[in-house]
């Protein structure tokens, strides 16, 4: 029976995408492993490999179709033996409201960078398909071993796989029948998606709207995949995460004179620390001097992080990335800006993969570049917190000694999710990132 090649999903928020590019034509020999087709999500463009070998029979959405919804039919593969004749038999894959575990069931995926694909081993991009047993453990199987177990009424929850990773393939289950398996209890239908859809749909309809401006000139710009998801999770965010602002202003001019002092030191390697490197460090040693607040709410429970797993929003055209520095509170600040460079220049290339912006337990989004001078952020779930950064500006402020003086000063704007994260850690937090940036020799203690 030929083999449906389904849209995957590539990332946790991923409900429809782009096929961007076919790297492969009909009548094409393909193996496990083989590239297939280049995949634009919600935040990248994705290489998507072949889980089963066979012949190519034929491609069913054309390359550069946009909106194409996760488990769509996009392509058929003949088996050995088989013919164009045999492509009757291929039924079309649901469209819409696809179960949450069948979406998530990818075959394997990686980044177009080389870079990121060599470690990338994203949850969303897990390599077999997958559904869960009776025990509610997930089953990892190819498409065509589904299809045998089920005309045979084998139980795969009771089938060992010989496949890479314990993937059931077609020969575990080719010489079985139902009585080899005792039948496993029905498992409970998977949950719907978690995007928030009414997001999209909320307040007046798109031709409501359209009928105010009749008359007027505009131009209609066309949502793609980043700018709805960015507009159901900030609605989501702003709906169900209850925030509080705790605000602080902060004098720089001694940390600009350290930068100072090691930038001229770090001259002869090519490395000029900027002073979002420094709020990096700051952050990722807040969370270590104040482990309570390095946390994340997971639904019914609080989740604490050992690590400082610091997330940055980039801005990039049409949308954002908020890619995680690991393990920021052990590196260096020469290490933590180059890193950054890294992560922003390819995130602006939609060349991270997902595990580069999955994770952390705190953000920061620093708009002081653009002359803002304070703001408040919106909390990225399930971080616990968010750091707005204004600018550093030359202000008056009264001295120790009550004298008139003038500073630099930086105004910051800590959201806390009150789930996570009570008032008076909230302040502890951000008393602790405050006491980092203005004694920043301390931070390299």
């Amino acid at each position: 029976m030929p083999i449906e090649i389904l849209m995957p999903a590539l990332s946790p928020t991923m409900e429809e995408g782009t096929l961007a590019k076919w790297l492969v034509k009909e009548g094409d020999t393909v193996s496990s492993g083989d590239l297939l087709a280049e995949i634009e999500t919600d935040k990248a463009t994705m290489e998507f490999e072949a889980v089963d070998e066979g012949v190519i029979g034929k491609i069913m959405v054309e390359e550069g179709s946009e909106g194409v919804k996760v488990n769509t039919v996009i392509a058929v593969l003949l088996e050995d033996g088989e013919s164009a004749d045999d492509l009757g038999s291929a039924k079309a894959a649901p469209k819409a409201d696809a179960p949450k575990e069948e979406a998530k069931a990818a075959p394997q995926a990686k980044a177009t960078d080389s870079k990121a694909s060599d470690t990338a081993t994203p949850e969303a991009a897990a390599a077999p398909p997958a559904s869960k047993g009776g025990d509610g453990k997930r089953i990892f199987a190819s498409p065509l071993a589904r299809r045998i177990a089920a005309d045979k009424g084998v139980d795969l929850a009771q089938v060992s796989g010989s496949g890479p990773h314990g993937r059931i393939v077609k020969a575990d289950v080719e010489g079985l029948s139902a009585s080899d398996t005792p039948k496993a209890a029905a498992s409970k239908p998977a949950e719907a998606s978690d995007a928030p859809k009414a997001a999209m749909a909320s307040g007046p309809s798109a031709s409501a709207v359209a009928k105010m401006y009749e008359g007027r000139d505009y131009e209609e710009v066309k949502l793609d995949g980043m700018r709805k998801t960015i507009a159901a999770r900030l609605t989501e965010a702003k709906q169900t995460v209850p925030h509080f602002y705790l605000r602080r202003d902060i004098h720089l001019d001694e940390l600009l004179a350290f930068r100072a002092t090691l930038n001229k030191q770090l001259e002869a390697r090519g490395v000029k620390l900027s002073v979002n490197d420094f709020i990096i460090k700051a952050c990722a040693n807040a969370l270590q001097q104040v482990p309570d607040a390095n946390a994340v709410w997971a639904g019914d429970r609080i989740l604490k992080l050992t690590p400082s797993d610091v997330a940055v929003a980039v801005a990039i055209e049409g949308g954002l990335f908020t890619p995680v520095l690991q393990d920021a509170h052990h590196k260096s600040l020469s290490a933590l800006s180059s890193e950054m460079k890294d992560l922003a220049t390819r995130a602006r290339d939609r060349k991270l993969a997902p595990h580069e912006y999955q994770g952390g337990s705190f953000a920061i989004s620093n708009l002081g570049m653009f002359g803002i001078d304070n703001f408040d952020a919106v909390i990225n779930p399930p971080h616990g917190a968010i750091l707005a950064v204004g600018a550093g500006v030359k202000k008056p402020v009264v001295g120790k000694d009550g004298e008139l003086a003038v500073a630099t000063v930086m105004s910051v704007t800590l959201s806390v999710d009150h789930r996570v994260i009570d008032g008076a850690l909230g302040a502890e937090l951000l008393n602790a990132i405050k006491d980092n940036l203005e004694n920043p020799m301390a931070m390299l203690a």
